[in-house]
């Protein structure tokens, strides 16, 4: 699944050297590769091994159409946080009965809009919710499915934004909650229970993390059993990580080291799938990062070179506009050029253009050295990329470019002034 790799001196997607792509469409640019794309999904699925079960990506993680109708080709079901992200994922071709609805605060509208195009289930969050849902179905003379997440209080690592499941997140409710709100439930006429829902985290790489939180579940499970509840289906949600430092390998590149370990969703899904089976559920999961972050790379030109008494600053004309990861969570991403060109390593800091010191790519980083109108694409950038975007300074977001072997195509236009 290497699909992004040096020929010769040469960064190539699939069989597009980047620098062309760069050079035809400008700067900065989204590239991803659907061979990539592809790939991630079937090797999630082998995984399985057999195994029935339901897919739902993560549209939340990169919502292109284009993207989003390759993900729903390879047999996926879809994950929404909004209206607007069902919407896409129904024009996408997605099947609605393989859509999930997931989220804190889903308006009225939007759970209108959900129950009238007959989605699957809503993963219901709070009592209140239940409440507005069963009211809003009655009305409608529907029924609303639901899987009530739950909040296990684990400690899934990485950056307290990405955090889901402590006690002081928004997310879920306890397990002494989820009881008693799943007893009141079951009385409610417009309601029906179809099981739990789990999501712990983000860019989690750790088996045990995974591990724990599927014996919690499924010992809950069989607790309720016995208390008469009756549970069909155990969704286990996503974040499983990926691999960002060091993700493309070559001689002339700086080692990049670090805690992260090269662990694949699928591998997590290995592992922990004997453990979900003891809770005799259909099981989903809602794979995002997983799917998209390595298929897709941000490509950006180098503006300036500045040499302060303090440190070398790469001024580069991409920015926490385009990709905003660095600055939100201090998300690392490999940087690399697009010519080898046998550089000397330096180390810099590789800013953007906009007024703000949070706009960077990397701070005190060993970087292969570049100047004036060169190239350089910042790696496993398809998730949470463009989809966190924004307009800040006025500045037009870019265009996303889709390889398909030696092919190339737009699928977003660049915004241009009359978008602002």
């Amino acid at each position: 699944m290497q699909e992004f790799h040096y020929e010769g001196a040469q960064l190539t997607c699939e069989d597009v050297p980047l620098t062309q792509v760069a050079q035809r469409f400008g700067t900065p640019l989204y590239v991803y590769s659907k061979e990539s794309i592809v790939d991630h999904c079937r090797h999630l699925e082998k995984a399985f091994n057999g195994q029935a079960h339901t897919t739902c990506y993560a549209v939340k993680a990169n919502s292109n159409r284009a993207i989003l109708e390759i993900i729903k080709d390879q047999g996926f079901g879809a994950d929404v946080n909004s209206q607007g992200e069902l919407f896409l994922a129904l024009q996408a071709g997605f099947d609605p009965d393989r859509v999930t609805f997931s989220g804190v605060g889903k308006q009225d509208d939007e759970i209108r809009y959900a129950l009238k195009n007959k989605i699957y289930a809503f993963n219901v969050e709070s009592r209140e919710e239940i409440e507005v849902l069963n009211s809003i179905a009655g009305a409608m003379g529907k029924v609303g499915r639901i899987l009530l997440r739950v909040n296990l209080d684990i400690d899934a690592g990485g950056h307290a934004y990405i955090s889901t499941s402590l006690k002081q997140n928004k997310f879920g409710v306890s397990l002494r909650e989820a009881r008693e709100i799943l007893q009141w439930a079951k009385a409610l006429p417009n309601i029906e229970i179809r099981g739990l829902h789990s999501h712990i985290g983000s860019q989690i790489q750790k088996v045990e993390t995974f591990a724990s939180a599927a014996k919690v579940l499924v010992e809950f499970i069989k607790d309720l059993r016995s208390s008469g509840l009756v549970i069909h289906e155990l969704d286990f949600g996503g974040g499983f990580g990926v691999q960002y430092r060091g993700y493309i390998r070559h001689e002339q590149l700086p080692q990049e080291g670090g805690e992260e370990m090269n662990i694949s969703a699928a591998v997590l899904v290995k592992t922990v799938l004997p453990l979900l089976q003891e809770a005799a559920c259909a099981i989903a999961i809602q794979p995002g990062r997983s799917i998209i972050a390595h298929p897709g790379v941000l490509i950006t030109k180098v503006l300036y070179r500045k040499q302060t008494e303090e440190k070398l600053f790469v001024i580069v004309d991409g920015g926490m506009n385009d990709l905003l990861r660095p600055s939100l969570y201090n998300a690392y991403h490999q940087l690399v050029p697009l010519e080898l060109k046998n550089r000397p390593h330096e180390v810099a800091d590789i800013v953007g253009p906009l007024c703000e010191t949070g706009d960077f790519f990397a701070r005190d980083r060993l970087v292969p050295q570049l100047h004036r109108g060169e190239y350089a694409a910042l790696m496993c950038a398809g998730a949470y990329g463009y989809a966190l975007s924004s307009n800040y300074n006025a500045r037009p977001r870019p265009a996303e470019i889709l390889v398909d072997g030696s092919a190339m195509r737009v699928i977003r236009e660049r915004e241009t002034l009359n978008d602002l």
